[in-house]
Parts: structure tokens; sequence; C-alpha cells
């Protein structure tokens, strides 16, 4: 099956290879990948060299914390404001451009004060703002903690052609769905998270990353698991960490180093994927409309309605019965979703490229 789910998404073969002789028995351990103690030498060196790996891949250094968590993307929602609402008296500022971001700002709803910067509803969420759209008067910038926007939207699939700039304002980018699909500049974030299920490994671990002047900034006091300073402290091991995540989290950065060729090399080729299904969509005389404006187009989630709502399920079933998978929309909004996710390989996008004109050969 060519695999096109949002997530969990598709791994590289290499990965799944290497991830089917841990769970005989990881090398120099003397047990499987599942069985080993996470206060091991051997997973100190995992921990270690997957750290690493993401450090050199997302050109982060010694400014940024970098915390393996579980929870989700979604237990961020409410960890953010927890951290650094509570106790600075000042809004958590949101850029609500779709499902996620509008997720993340009714749960900051609940921790603390929270405002909405921008919202892209009244447009059904086609596209991301423009930079001037994003602009801080002075007073509004004074009384901000901060200013959270999501950098990749999968379930309208739209995408920032390059991430924003808010000024003085630490910028908090949710980048679960496209982080090390592409080089970002990190530089204009103080932090950056992800659930690691769509390009960085398996569910059940979460990345972020984190500027020590901003952790410096949380709120005192907390539990210890909702704390981003303790559990920076404590190396991401306040409690057992998820040792199966990480380690093929570590293995998808070295496919991503090696065998892929870099940040630069990753982001050519999932554009390539992306424009071989977008010129089906342009070229279809409307029998393919896509959601999102040409401006914003994802490259990592392809979303699309048929002219006709009603050849949708037969577009599903015949695409199933060709090999195609996970190509329904998320259940808020329905239609059709391909997500191109880095393991999702060239051939494949090719190959659901034919199989959507010859569709449309037959029932346009």
């Amino acid at each position: 099956m060519h695999n096109f789910g949002a997530g969990p998404g598709a791994l590289p073969l290499p990965v799944l290879a290497a991830a089917r002789e841990a769970l005989r028995e990881l090398p120099g351990a003397g047990a499987t990948i599942l069985e080993i103690s996470h206060r091991s030498a051997r997973f100190e060196e995992i921990l270690a060299e997957a750290e690493a790996n993401l450090c050199e891949l997302l050109g982060i250094g010694d400014a940024w914390k970098l915390l393996f968590l579980q929870g989700g993307a979604r237990q961020q929602f409410a960890l953010i404001p927890i951290n650094f609402l509570a106790a600075s008296g000042r809004c958590g500022e949101y850029v609500v451009s779709g499902y996620w971001s509008r997720t993340a700002h009714a749960e900051a709803g609940l921790a603390g004060g929270s405002a909405v910067l921008w919202d892209g509803a009244g447009e059904r969420y086609r596209r991301m703002p423009r930079p001037d759209e994003l602009a801080f008067p002075p007073a509004r910038a004074a009384g901000a903690a901060y200013v959270h926007y999501t950098a990749n939207e999968t379930i309208e699939g739209t995408q920032f052609r390059e991430l924003p700039e808010f000024g003085p304002v630490p910028a908090i980018c949710d980048a679960s769905s496209e982080l090390l699909s592409r080089p970002l500049p990190v530089e204009r974030c103080a932090m950056i998270y992800a659930g690691a299920q769509k390009n960085l490994g398996t569910a059940g671990l979460t990345l972020v990353a984190v500027r020590r002047e901003l952790l410096e900034r949380a709120a005192p006091s907390l539990p210890a698991m909702f704390d981003y300073r303790r559990l920076a402290d404590a190396g991401s091991m306040l409690n057992t960490p998820p040792v199966f995540a990480i380690y093929v989290t570590l293995l998808v950065t070295r496919w991503i180093r090696d065998d892929i060729g870099g940040l630069e090399e990753m982001a050519r080729r999932n554009r390539a994927k992306a424009r071989t299904l977008y010129r089906v969509l342009d070229e279809s005389g409307g029998f393919y409309r896509g959601h999102a404006l040409p401006e914003s187009r994802s490259h990592m989630n392809v979303t699309w309605r048929l002219a006709d709502a009603e050849l949708e399920p037969l577009f599903l079933d015949q695409a199933t019965a060709a090999g195609f998978m996970g190509l329904g929309g998320h259940r808020s909004v329905g239609g059709l979703r391909a997500s191109l996710y880095n393991a999702v390989s060239p051939a494949s996008c090719r190959a659901l490229a034919g199989f959507m004109a010859e569709f449309l050969r037959c029932h346009g």
C-alpha cells in the first residue's frame, strides 16, 4: 500500500528495517529496545545521539534546551499557557489559521489570558496571514507573553511559506506536521514543538525545543510534570521516557542526514512531491478543487474536494482497491487529503497522480 495517512504517517523503509532488528536485539544491549532500562548506559548513548543529530539538523545550539516529552503536541496547548501566562500577568496571542491553532487557542483560554491576533475563519481557513496582518501595535506587544502559531495546518492543507517574525514578542511555533521536512529559521522562534508521528518517528514522543531565555520566564511552583524547567533540568528523564519512540527518532535523523543528504535536499524532494499532485488539481478543469489558496498550499498535506461530492466515496473505495491508503479528509471537514510526509516516496506520489488522472478520465 502507498501510505498517505495524516498520522501516524509513513516511516522510511531503512528505519523500519533497523527498528525490526532492535526488536530482536539491540546491538550492545543484550536485550531488545523494548526491554532496556532508560537509566542504562546504552540508552544514554541513544538519547545523546538523538539530541545531537536533532540539534545539528535544526541548527540549534547552547542557547536552546531540547526536551523529549510525552502527551502529544496537544498537551503543549495547555503546558504553554500554564508555564508562561500564569505568573506573567500578560496575554498569550494566537494566530488562528485552522483547526489545530484554533484548538490551541481554546486550551489557552482555560489556563490564562489569551487573545486572537489573526483569525482566518471568515475565509474558511484557506490561507495563511500576510506579514502585514501580523503586525503588533506597540502597546499590545508590550502586554504579550508570547505569540503562538501553527506552521502547517494538516486539516486545511495550508502552510507558511516563510515563518513569520514578531519582533520582541517571543514566538512559539507548533511545527508538528512539518518539523524536519525543510530547514526552519529557528532564530525567529523562542520555542518549537512537534508530535513525532508525522516526520520524526512514532506516536508517543513529542519534541520541544525551547530557548533558555524563555525557560527562565516559566511560572514557579508548578507540578513537576507540567514544569518545563523541571523537565529540562532532568534531561527529559523526570519520568520514564518513551524509549522505543526516541530510538526510532534517532534512526530517522540518521536517515535524513545520511541517506537523504540533509534538510535542504529533503525540502527539495518534498516540494517536488507536492507539485506532482497540485498539477493534477490545477489541470483537472475544476473536477478536483483544492481547498488552500495557491500562495498558502502545504507541501505536507494536499487537501481537495470533488466538484461532485457524491463521487468522493467512490474515489476512496477505488483508491483503496488500487493500493492507496489514508486519503480520507479529517472527520471535521470531510473531503480528501494526501499527506506527503518525509517517508512518502516520489514514486508513491506519481502513482497517486496517475490514479487521479484515470479517475478523472472515467468520471469527469
